[in-house]
């Protein structure tokens, strides 16, 4: 199993939101000094995101993210605010390695299915962020402030390009630090097998990555555990 480290970028700093709240925002400072952290630690990818342009609706931090991408020899995987086929080519001439689609994955299927046709599968990356609404899981959309209107399995429906990489988060327990939602994995895994599938959201301890990696998990993406010193990346990445 892969282990991304995560960088999410607001105002140009390093931070954190509980549960995708804005109003619950912790600084870790300098992305710089992260993503040089995260090199020397020796991992392969970064996970970034665009906090200020999932708020907005369109990419808003796309020069810092270029002179990221321009610091460091890690393969960057982007997103936030990434809503129309420019947006995408934009981060990809910036240097970034994949792009993080969400919503307009959930209320679009059609344009970004084209996207994936056009770039490549392994440039494109679903995030499928999630909230329980009874017995299934709704999508949200817009930076988690509102519904997609579509169940999980509705929008995976969507997708049948096999190999391809869907994000998925449980909103509940992004920045919680309570641990990751082993039965959404499960589910995930058991409805598309062929994905490379992404668990996000919850991750405290070495422990559960190793519960991510046996619910079927090809990576994880970890970042307040990191930040607070639950464990260190080279630990995660020696697991």
């Amino acid at each position: 199993m892969l282990i991304v480290p995560a960088i999410d970028l607001s105002g140009g700093a390093c931070v954190r939101l509980f549960q995708g709240r804005f109003d619950a925002v912790t600084d870790y400072g300098d992305p710089f000094v992260r993503l040089r952290a995260f090199e020397r630690a020796g991992a392969e990818w970064v996970h970034i995101v665009d906090l200020d342009g999932a708020r907005q609706g369109a990419p808003a931090q796309s020069d810092l993210i270029a002179r990221l991408a321009a610091e460091t020899n890690l393969k960057i995987q982007c997103g936030g605010g990434a809503r129309s086929r420019l947006h995408a080519q934009a981060l990809l001439d910036a240097g970034v390695s994949r792009v993080v689609v969400g919503s307009v994955a959930v209320r679009d299927p059609g344009a970004v299915c084209g996207w994936i046709d056009a770039f490549g599968v392994d440039r494109i990356c679903l995030a499928l962020d999630v909230r329980a609404r009874g017995d299934a899981w709704e999508v949200a959309a817009d930076g988690w402030t509102a519904g997609g209107g579509k169940t999980l399995s509705d929008v995976l429906q969507c997708y049948p390009h096999q190999s391809l990489h869907v994000l998925v988060t449980d909103i509940s327990r992004d920045g919680a630090l309570t641990g990751p939602n082993l039965t959404l994995m499960r589910t995930v895994r058991a409805l598309r097998p062929d994905i490379r599938l992404q668990a996000s959201g919850g991750v405290s301890s070495l422990v559960d990555l190793a519960a991510l990696r046996d619910a079927g998990a090809d990576a994880a993406i970890v970042g307040r555990a990191l930040y607070e010193n639950r464990f260190t990346l080279e630990a995660a990445l020696a697991l």
